[in-house]
């Protein structure tokens, strides 16, 4: 077992705990972002400018009408910036622009002694615009050509002979929507400036150390005189990983100029119309199979709706290429990416960045390929399942591959699978307006950045001479229970009790250059940097106590807070041995570091590993349709998901339950709309609320969910055995929308190949009920066996346009 991996005597971790803010949220004394403005003294609030049109050149903006509100202080516009006018790391986002980019782009802050103020400031600032012509949806920007960022392609193989060897190919084209993160906390920052002119600035964000970068650049400073902090976020998921760096910019240049304390925070319609969501998809897919149903070849163009500038979009289309394979082996592969430009907030980071798009993708293929195969869904997958020894298509070797079948096979087991089906088969025959069905999918899903440099992490760690402890770390806290598991880790590998260890809020003065707490990998980073650190001081400590003892070092443990001599009663206290160490003169603090080794990418060619290693999960899910409404309830959801040894299983838990849900409400019920007609609010966002917008609630809820993380599956090379387990377990949600389409296809004859927009909402599983009854016949073309329906995502009121597939 590798150093990194191995547990010591009586650890920490792998014990279950509540998250270490729990008490401090369900009481309301956790402090977030906003919550320090009540203890800041002369706070200014800031109130954007927007434009409510989707596209259009500035002409005119008048601030004068603004200073004559009472309780406006001052107009921030793009002449008040010092330094760089941009809020992105593409220099392509001007955080004053003189183009409006999408309906209600901020062009102009009203900073005003009430939040009230600053509003009727807002609206009293006058704009004139020539408006332009402006591409809304994702069908359009393709048809117009409308482009921008890399065109990623990843081969393997010989895909025309892959095609020449099937026994059977299908075209399809399937589009499916985008997903707002709907955190409870909005965007929001608090900038003041002490009196050294140092900038410090709270922010709700995912990653304080570019927060602190673009903020430098916009001030015209140097990093070193700008302090980012983050306390906690009321959730992230993504949406705080880029785009909080122009809001906090926009405060602290406020700050800057006024000399006051500068407050921004969106309220919830402006969060949803100013930030951007996960990123919509449209798949162009040709698929073959031999006679056995396995897959010998498949050529497809992402094209992801990327809105007005690139933020991540790159990075999401080639996470979304390199997942398209999910858990089956494709020995011959095309697969090309894009990034269509839109009139429409910038798409950005969302549990899974892009993953998840590329892997629904095949799902929905497997889905709709299966019947016309003349084979059961779950077969077909089985079939196709990672072998020890296969490559991904972008060349990595998948390690473990029998974990696939591992957590399918538990699944199945967990779940009674075969006895639920025959049970399901029999109320289907007696319910001719009720149909259930069960489904099971699994994931493969590979952690680390896409960018090599991201992969590492820095810690720092102090002890205080009364022994307790001290621990920063470069990792945010979004309620994921990232800081829970480094206290856990810290604790472990000093030797100490839990209670020894605090944490101290993230900021950039602390821990340099990090990595914004996404891709999974925050515990990984962070974990083995924090481990570094207290080994250091551990090690050191160890040379106290073995002289204090009359021993050698190897031959001292540090366990539950004594040190001892093995095979001796000898020992000291960990107080005692801290104390003794300080007045020895010995260094009682140490910055960890850690950087992922064995990576290799190169986005040219698209080829390499850029993954330390696949986490697997596989879920089933019961559903019951009504056949008239095409309403829907979740009976059950079975889980297993591999964590390798979990640091904190109740957190764990409680993540992958957390990820289902939220991967079930992408694909079933938010359903997000934009205004596309040529009226005068052409490119609206017209699910602005949680009343438009909806999201899952308990009345979405599995009635008997049943989670299981795998056992024995300790990972080689990572923090005490584990495993990465934010993003994984939204994908398992695959499941809910297969179970679905399957309780359609029930309703008409056997071997129908049913299509299902995404999401699939009610309405949509009544129009794929009716696909079904009418028996869904191909309307032309024909393939050697079959044809694929076109799966389309439609925002239409009345019954979705079928797009129809025909296999060649």
């Amino acid at each position: 077992m590798s150093h990194l991996s191995e547990r010591p005597e009586k650890p920490v971790v792998g014990v279950s705990m509540p998250h270490e803010s729990a008490t401090l949220h369900v009481t309301g004394t956790a402090l977030y972002t906003d919550d320090l403005v009540h203890r800041t003294k002369d706070v200014l609030h800031a109130h954007p400018v927007q434009v409510m049109k989707a596209h259009g050149r500035i002409t005119a903006l008048r601030t004068e009408p603004a200073l004559a509100v009472p309780g406006v202080v001052r107009v921030l516009t793009g002449a008040d910036v010092p330094g760089v006018n941009d809020a992105g790391m593409k220099h392509d986002e001007p955080l004053f622009p003189d183009e409006v980019m999408f309906y209600g782009h901020a062009v102009a802050w009203v900073l005003g002694e009430t939040l009230e103020a600053a509003r009727l400031g807002a609206a009293a600032v006058e704009v004139e615009l020539d408006e332009l012509p402006s591409v809304v949806t994702l069908q359009d920007a393709i048809a117009a050509g409308s482009f921008h960022g890399a065109r990623p392609l990843m081969l393997t193989g010989d895909v025309d002979a892959g095609f020449a060897d099937s026994a059977h190919v299908f075209t399809g084209e399937f589009q499916f929507s985008d997903q707002e993160h709907f955190y409870l906390e909005t965007h929001a920052a608090l900038a003041h400036i002490d009196e050294a002119e140092q900038v410090f600035v709270q922010s709700s964000t995912q990653h304080p150390s570019e927060t602190q970068e673009i903020v430098a650049h916009v001030l015209g400073l140097h990093s070193h005189e700008v302090t980012v902090q983050c306390l906690r976020m009321g959730g992230g998921f993504g949406g705080k990983e880029m785009q909080p760096h122009g809001f906090a910019a926009v405060a602290a240049l406020g700050a800057k100029l006024t000399g006051r304390p500068v407050r921004l925070r969106l309220n919830r319609t402006q969060d949803l119309t100013m930030s951007g969501k996960r990123h919509g998809f449209h798949a162009q897919w040709k698929i073959g199979f031999d006679a056995d149903g396995r897959i010998r070849a498949l050529d497809a163009t992402l094209t992801a709706d990327g809105g007005w500038s690139l933020d991540l979009s790159e990075p999401v289309v080639a996470r979304a290429l390199c997942h398209i394979d999910n858990t089956y082996w494709i020995p011959n592969a095309r697969i090309a990416g894009r990034i269509a430009r839109t009139n429409k907030v910038s798409n950005t980071a969302f549990r899974g960045f892009g993953g998840p798009q590329g892997m629904l993708v095949i799902e929905d293929i497997m889905g709709r390929c299966a019947p016309l195969l003349g084979l059961d869904p779950m077969e077909l997958r089985e079939r196709n399942f990672y072998q020890r020894g296969q490559a991904t298509p972008y060349g990595q070797q998948v390690a473990q591959p029998e974990r696939i079948s591992a957590v399918w096979q538990k699944t199945l087991d967990n779940g009674g699978i075969a006895d639920r089906r025959g049970e399901i088969a029999a109320f289907n025959a007696a319910h001719p307006h009720t149909k259930r069905a069960l489904a099971v999918t699994g994931i493969k899903f590979g952690i680390s950045f896409n960018l090599t440099a991201f992969n590492q992490g820095g810690a720092l760690v102090l002890i205080y001479k009364d022994g307790s402890v001290l621990i920063n770390h470069g990792g945010t806290e979004m309620g994921q229970g990232l800081h829970t598991k480094m206290l856990q880790v810290a604790a472990t590998t000093l030797g100490i009790p839990l209670h020894k260890v605090r944490l101290a809020p993230t900021r950039t003065d602390k821990v340099p250059n990090t990595s914004a707490t996404a891709a999974s990998a925050g515990t990984d980073l962070n974990g083995a940097a924090v481990k570094n650190a207290c080994e250091q001081l551990r090690e050191r400590l160890l040379q106290v106590a073995a002289s204090q003892l009359g021993s050698n070092a190897s031959d001292v443990r540090i366990v539950e807070g004594v040190a001892r001599i093995l095979g001796s009663d000898k020992e000291l206290a960990w107080d005692d041995l801290v104390r003794t160490a300080y007045f020895q003169r010995v260094q009682l603090s140490a910055a960890g570091f850690y950087r992922t080794e064995g990576l290799h990418w190169d986005a040219k060619t698209f080829r390499g590993s850029p993954f330390k290693y696949f986490s697997y999960g596989a879920a089933a899910a019961e559903v019951e349709v009504d056949g008239f409404t095409g309403a829907y309830r979740i009976r059950r959801v079975d889980i297993v998901h591999d964590v390798g040894d979990s640091l904190s299983p109740m957190i764990d838990i409680g993540q992958v339950e957390g990820g289902f849900v939220q991967g079930a409400g992408w694909l079933t019920l938010e359903d997000m709309r934009w205004d596309a007609t040529d009226g005068p609010h052409r490119g609206r966002l017209l699910t602005q609320a949680a009343s438009t917008y909806k999201l899952p609630s308990f009345s979405e809820m599995p009635e008997e969910f049943n989670v299981t993380l795998l056992e024995n599956a300790t990972e080689e090379g990572s923090v005490y055995g584990s495993k990465a387990v934010g993003e994984p377990p939204l994908m398992l949600a695959f499941s809910v929308r297969e179970a679905l389409r399957q309780a359609a296809a029930a309703f008409g004859p056997g071997g129908v190949s049913v299509e299902l927009a995404s999401p699939a909402t009610p309405e949509a599983v009544y129009w794929a009920i009716e696909e079904a009854r009418a028996g869904a016949a191909p309307r032309n073309g024909h393939a050697r066996d079959g044809v694929a329906a076109g799966g389309h995502a439609s925002h239409a009121k009345a019954r979705p346009d079928t797009t129809v597939l025909s296999g060649a």
